[in-house]
């Protein structure tokens, strides 16, 4: 049998076993330079390991085997049978190690999975948390910024409720659950008759003038939440009465428990004092007319009675008892002429002339006609007169009665007292375009609960004989018919001083624009 040579077996392991260590080491390098670029990456790092394993294992195998040629070559077979075990074990131990590493490869991948995954939601949390401290951050910045305008806002907030508060001219309140007043603004004392400063403590229970109104009010308020528009008479401090509309709104707490309300007050007196002089004004208006008609129809019989009555005085003498009787017939007759005379005149059926009139120098007149009167009794006429009043047009005659009437009223109302004084005042009102004349005594007033009633037709407080209750009627007539009115105060209010006088006072107002169409129609 022919032998083959172990030349080109052994060339070719010992070349092989060079390969492997260059091979080795160049994928240690490269692994390395990887584990260089991403040293966080967990990937490179094992393929570090692994490399740097099999370098080993390359290195101690082509050692083994180039050392064992080496020896065989050079007849040094029993150093080589000392040395094989050991090359042998190195190998394999290695071996081991390159299998080990890679077995777990899977597990390390997992492991690095598992952390790569829990420093991705490390990294997002920190993410969030950088967001949130970058915000905070922002916040804390501009946190004065913020503070101050809140707070600006919540000032002007305040600020128009506080001034909607004051400044309104209605009653506005705060009451609790026992109906205590907690909070009331100016315009509710000053509708009360209280002080704003130094006011008492107030109850609903003290202003509601009478009880059941004030349990409707508050079983209405617990049932329904609110309260609209109720009409109830509330008590001021000095013991009068006002009509008033009342609204308000329960308020509740976090648990839906009733714990006070909110409302508004109107006071509702000028409204009310207008409907009566609306009401007197329609029922004068009415009665007028019914007076017209009942004056014509009177007045016929009363010509024929007094014509008859002066025809048959011929027949007698003075003295004699029919010439006495028929002179009584006579002086009634006219009487009764003269009342339906006013009633005509009140009923604004007769005829008037118009003109340019100076309002002082009427009531000079009236004033010369009725001063010897008013000094007999010690009563002092007082004038206060505007110069340069504007002129008004009218009946110079009708309107010197009126003020006759109001002056004879006047001297009513003091004769009795043995003195007083009369005051006749006169003023433009720019405002209203008016000239105002008044009439004001110091007599004993007149009261609250005839004071609608007194311009009333056949209405008078004079005993019987001293007058008809015709007087402020035919008065009101005459000035409606100018285009002005008529208002009466009692008690008088001092303009300066601002206290309560005795007395009454007759404001006559007669707008002076009628100067203007008088004009134009001349």
């Amino acid at each position: 049998m022919t032998s083959l040579p172990l030349s080109p077996a052994i060339v070719t392991d010992m070349v092989g076993s060079l390969f492997i260590i260059i091979f080795s080491f160049l994928s240690l390098r490269y692994a390395w330079l990887l584990t260089r670029k991403q040293p966080e990456n967990f990937l490179w790092g094992f393929l570090f390991y692994f490399c740097m394993t099999l370098a080993a294992f390359a290195i101690s195998r082509a050692i083994g085997h180039l050392l064992k040629h080496i020896l065989l070559f050079s007849d040094k077979q029993e150093l080589w049978q000392t040395i094989s075990p050991i090359s042998g074990g190195t190998n394999t131990l290695l071996m081991i190690s390159l299998a080990a590493v890679t077995i777990y490869y899977h597990k390390g991948i997992e492991g690095y999975q598992a952390i790569n995954k829990k420093a991705r939601s490390l990294k997002e949390a920190y993410d969030q948390l950088e967001v949130a401290a970058d915000q905070l951050q922002g916040m804390n910045l501009h946190l004065e910024e913020m503070v101050v305008e809140r707070t600006s806002e919540l000032s002007a907030s305040e600020k128009k409720f506080r001034n909607l508060f004051n400044n309104s001219k209605d009653m506005v309140y705060f009451s609790d659950s026992t109906n205590q007043l907690l909070t009331i603004n100016g315009a509710g004392f000053e509708m009360l008759g209280y002080p704003v400063q130094g006011a008492p403590a107030l109850n609903l229970f003290d202003i509601f003038k009478n009880e059941t109104d004030l349990d409707s009010y508050y079983e209405t308020l617990l049932s329904q939440g609110f309260v609209e528009d109720l009409e109830v008479e509330f008590a001021r401090a000095d013991g009068t009465g006002i009509h008033v509309l009342l609204s308000a709104t329960a308020v509740y707490d976090d648990k839906g428990l009733f714990i006070g309300c909110e409302g508004i007050v109107k006071d509702l007196t000028r409204i009310k004092t207008m409907m009566k002089q609306l009401a007197a004004s329609e029922k004068m208006a009415s009665v007028g007319q019914m007076a017209a008609g009942v004056a014509h129809e009177i007045n016929t019989p009363l010509g024929v009675i007094l014509g008859y009555s002066q025809l048959m005085m011929d027949d007698f003498a003075p003295e004699s008892e029919q010439g006495q009787n028929l002179a009584i017939i006579e002086r009634q007759t006219k009487a009764c002429r003269k009342i339906v005379a006013d009633l005509l005149k009140f009923s604004r059926q007769s005829e008037n002339a118009r003109e340019d009139i100076a309002i002082n120098e009427i009531l000079l007149d009236v004033i010369a006609v009725t001063q010897h009167s008013l000094n007999m009794d010690h009563i002092n006429v007082r004038q206060d007169f505007a110069q340069e009043l504007p002129l008004i047009v009218g009946d110079t005659e009708r309107l010197r009665q009126v003020f006759v009437n109001l002056v004879n009223n006047a001297h009513h109302a003091m004769e009795k007292q043995g003195s007083g004084d009369l005051t006749m005042i006169t003023r433009y009102d720019p405002d209203t375009h008016t000239v105002v004349a008044t009439v004001q005594d110091t007599g004993h007033g007149i009261p609250d609960k005839i004071k609608a009633r007194i311009f009333d037709p056949f209405f008078t407080t004079k005993s019987v004989g001293k007058g008809t209750g015709l007087g402020l009627s035919v008065s009101y007539g005459i000035i409606q018919d100018h285009g002005g009115q008529i208002e009466v105060e009692s008690p008088v209010i001092n303009r300066q001083s601002g206290e309560k006088m005795p007395g009454a006072a007759f404001h006559v107002k007669i707008p002076v624009m009628l100067v203007e169409a008088a004009s134009v129609h001349e």
